[in-house]
């Protein structure tokens, strides 16, 4: 049994505070209009009545996540696939899996949906503090094995939580408790191009006892990549770049619970998780033959491309790169005529519900070079 209880501040509720967790969301007077909302055809106490039945996090997640993942893909998706999970049979053990980050909770719950479906061991996930806004977000994502990863503290105390993140990380596993999931950076992408932090990469490192190659080696971190046709949250990420422009953008209270409840809301069309290659020792020991931060720079740079080359395009991919040129490269290979006039109505009615103070023109930009940056960067692999 592997001893945690120095990081009771991050670590994810057992089978018990989770039982216990979900008794409390069971009574929360908005879980009705939750319910109703995820299954219409049926009563609105059937969530309730499934969290009150859960004996443990394996059952909460196995059974009641995947039925409310299924009612949101079916409302709000054409169809989510995914592909290269035969690559994690080469990974022995358990994983690391950093990926790209589109939306606060479906990044992590979709890549939880594929891993159950493939028949692999759910993972623990990733997530910062600030999201856990109430008591009943937090016992939500606890319960569904959330690591919390503590924002807005001081530089001194990100250290001392970093290196307790990355002793949790280490420790879960090489000692096969559990894989984890990580994004590749702090927030989500908001301008279209993934790109992994290098701080990252340091703190992996930071709790490693070994050389440069046994630390990185011991994490088997595998690259993921989810792509959605219609970006969650896109004119909200146009309108914080946007106002970025004119000075530091502060977040209003609630903000991150708004941007949930629109991803999980929204409609995003297809949707597509790729695996990559897994991070092999090959790659580590020729970022070993780098010295100080050259060793991070190449590994992030295998990340970045792994990450990127696994990023599915859609239409409204290719219409906005045509559109932010001002050019109709992929009109008739990848898009119709037709398609192109709807995804420049689909834009007009997403900017006409943001503040008419803002400039039109520069939104529009903004928001076709959030859909049109990842083709840039998928030519250039």
């Amino acid at each position: 049994m592997v001893d945690l209880s120095e990081f009771e501040d991050i670590r994810p509720y057992s089978d018990e505070e989770a039982v216990e967790a979900l008794n409390r969301v069971s009574r929360h007077p908005s879980l009705p209009i939750i319910s109703k909302y995820l299954f219409p055809k049926s009563s609105s106490d059937t969530l309730a009545k499934a969290l009150r039945k859960v004996k443990s996090i394996d059952e909460f997640q196995s059974v009641v996540m995947i039925e409310v993942i299924n009612a949101v893909l079916a409302r709000t998706s054409e169809g989510f696939t995914f592909s290269g999970m035969e690559k994690l049979n080469s990974v022995k053990g358990k994983f690391l899996a950093v990926s790209n980050h589109r939306d606060i909770v479906l990044d992590p719950a979709l890549i939880l949906y594929a891993l159950h479906a493939s028949g692999c061991p759910l993972a623990e996930l990733c997530v910062g503090s600030n999201l856990l806004t109430n008591r009943l977000i937090e016992d939500l994502m606890r319960s569904n094995r959330m690591i919390k990863v503590i924002r807005g503290i001081s530089a001194r105390q990100m250290y001392l939580n970093s290196q307790t993140l990355s002793k949790y990380m280490r420790l879960s596993i090489t000692s096969g408790t559990a894989s984890i999931w990580i994004a590749q950076k702090e927030g989500r992408t908001k301008d279209g191009m993934d790109k992994t932090e290098q701080g990252l990469l340091k703190m992996f490192d930071m709790s490693g006892e070994g050389s440069f190659e046994e630390n990185f080696n011991e994490l088997h971190i595998v690259p993921m990549s989810i792509s959605y046709e219609y970006e969650p949250c896109d004119s909200r990420k146009a309108r914080e770049l946007l106002m970025s422009r004119e000075g530091p953008y502060v977040k209003k209270s609630r903000e991150d619970l708004h941007s949930i409840l629109t991803g999980i809301g929204q409609k995003k069309g297809h949707i597509h998780l790729s695996i990559g290659d897994p991070i092999s020792p090959a790659d580590v020991a020729e970022a070993a033959k780098l010295s100080g931060n050259d060793r991070y720079q190449y590994l992030r740079g295998i990340l970045d491309s792994r990450i990127r080359s696994g990023y599915k395009l859609w239409k409204t991919n290719y219409m906005a790169w045509d559109l932010m040129h001002g050019t109709r490269d992929y009109l008739g290979e990848k898009y119709l005529p037709s398609e192109l006039k709807q995804f420049q109505a689909y834009t007009e009615h997403k900017l006409s519900k943001l503040e008419r103070r803002l400039d039109r023109n520069e939104l529009r930009d903004i928001f076709w070079h959030i859909y049109g940056n990842p083709v840039s960067y998928i030519a250039e692999q």
